[in-house]
């Protein structure tokens, strides 16, 4: 029953918790009424009875929503933002809000990798990939403009989906880059996000059972990106493992020589938006900014609105051009992160194989599948056509299987 998932759920919250860090306000009350409500009645939508958690930066109507920083302490929104409301519509029962960093940028919240309580778990989504990973929920919204999906799934473990650019509504979510901002979430597997996705974009061909079921070999180009040499040795051989696993039914794809400053389009890109999103902060509040929120304004004012429409017009004469790499391949396999997640908590890792594909507005999905030299869990990422997330979402079903038995054949 929806009851005893929730239950379930709090139990492990309430022995998890004080180590893990992932929440900041939880009301397990309003969660049993709501579970013990969907039991006695009909089933609501693809969610009926899930357990969820929404990241910091998504308003709530009866939860407070301070974006992580101390400027928007306690504050009460008056309505749901509209991914919240599908999910509360399919079902969902929602358990808490989660940690974001600081207005979900890079200065970091509390939240501890729950496979290494010394590590980071990445962000800025820290709360609600850690709270997933550590089966806490089976299910978490989170947010990326730079890696904030794909790094902290990669850090703890879990399978995260990055939508299509737009696919999925904003709306009262706190905005910091109109052209990279997009809504997405974790899951446990692939066909857990596709089902959170399905409600999210309103398109249930994420779910099509046919497409999860029959076997299928999608074409896959192995695609290291321009930012391969910062790659460390976990991710060089969780490479190797991948690359012969799929060996197979993948090519080497060659990254175009005209395409290889994109990384440095999205850096001013973000920094741009998020200085003229973040103005009455930087008006109003500035003593309240972390030195690294500042440092990231200033760099974003010192763009020119001519320079930012000359790098709008780069990002899309590059969507035009990447498009048709998808003529002669279904997916690219890339890496996530550099790594397993760094030590310490002062950082959230580098999301140095996450900009380009958020500037593109491309989906992707991480897939977690082996360990590092620490212990710690390393993926990779399978990228799609822009607006293709379902042909995405069902080749990283087959593609994740065949990852996770490499990986344990080689462990």
């Amino acid at each position: 029953t929806a009851v005893d998932l929730a239950r379930a759920c709090l139990d492990r919250i309430a022995e998890r918790e004080p180590h893990v860090q992932a929440f900041v306000h939880r009301d397990a009350d309003a969660a049993m009424a709501r579970a013990r409500a969907l039991d006695a009645g009909p089933l609501r939508g693809l969610l009926h009875g899930l357990p969820f958690g929404v990241k910091d930066l998504f308003d709530t109507f009866d939860a407070p929503t301070g974006y992580g920083s101390p400027i928007y302490a306690a504050q009460q929104p008056l309505a749901d933002a509209a991914a919240v409301a599908l999910c509360r519509e399919a079902g969902a029962v929602l358990l808490g809000k989660t940690v974001t960093t600081e207005l979900a940028n890079m200065h970091p919240g509390v939240t501890r990798n729950p496979h290494n309580l010394s590590h980071t778990p990445g962000g800025s989504s820290s709360g609600s990939a850690a709270a997933v990973a550590d089966g806490m929920l089976p299910l978490a919204l989170g947010t990326q403009t730079a890696g904030s999906l794909i790094r902290p799934a990669a850090f703890c473990g879990v399978v995260g989906y990055k939508p299509s650019h737009n696919r999925v509504p904003k709306a009262g979510v706190k905005s910091l880059s109109e052209t990279l901002d997009t809504v997405g979430g974790f899951g446990r597997c692939v066909r857990d996000v596709a089902l959170l996705g399905a409600v999210l974009t309103g398109d249930r061909r994420l779910t099509d059972p046919a497409a999860f079921e029959q076997p299928a070999q999608p074409r896959v180009g192995f695609c290291q990106t321009p930012e391969w040499a910062a790659a460390d040795d976990d991710t060089r051989q969780t490479w190797e493992l991948a690359t012969r696993a799929l060996a197979s039914h993948g090519a080497v794809m060659a990254w175009p020589a005209e395409l290889t400053g994109l990384m440095g389009v999205q850096k001013q890109v973000q920094a741009y938006e998020t200085a003229r999103s973040l103005t009455h902060e930087r008006l109003h509040h500035t003593a309240q900014l972390s030195a690294p929120l500042q440092s990231l304004i200033a760099d974003g004012l010192a763009v020119s609105g001519e320079a930012h429409a000359k790098n709008l017009l780069t990002t899309a004469h590059a969507r035009q051009h990447v498009a048709q790499w998808f003529k002669d391949c279904d997916v690219l396999l890339c890496p996530s992160s550099v790594g397993e997640a760094p030590a310490g908590l002062a950082s959230t890792g580098d999301p140095v194989f996450c900009r380009t594909w958020t500037l593109l507005g491309l989906p992707c999905v991480h897939l977690p599948f082996t360990r590092g030299q620490s212990g710690l869990p390393v993926g990779l990422q399978l990228v799609g056509a822009y607006g293709d997330d379902h042909r995405l979402l069902a080749a990283a079903h087959h593609v994740h299987e065949s990852l996770m038995r490499a990986g344990s054949q080689a462990s």
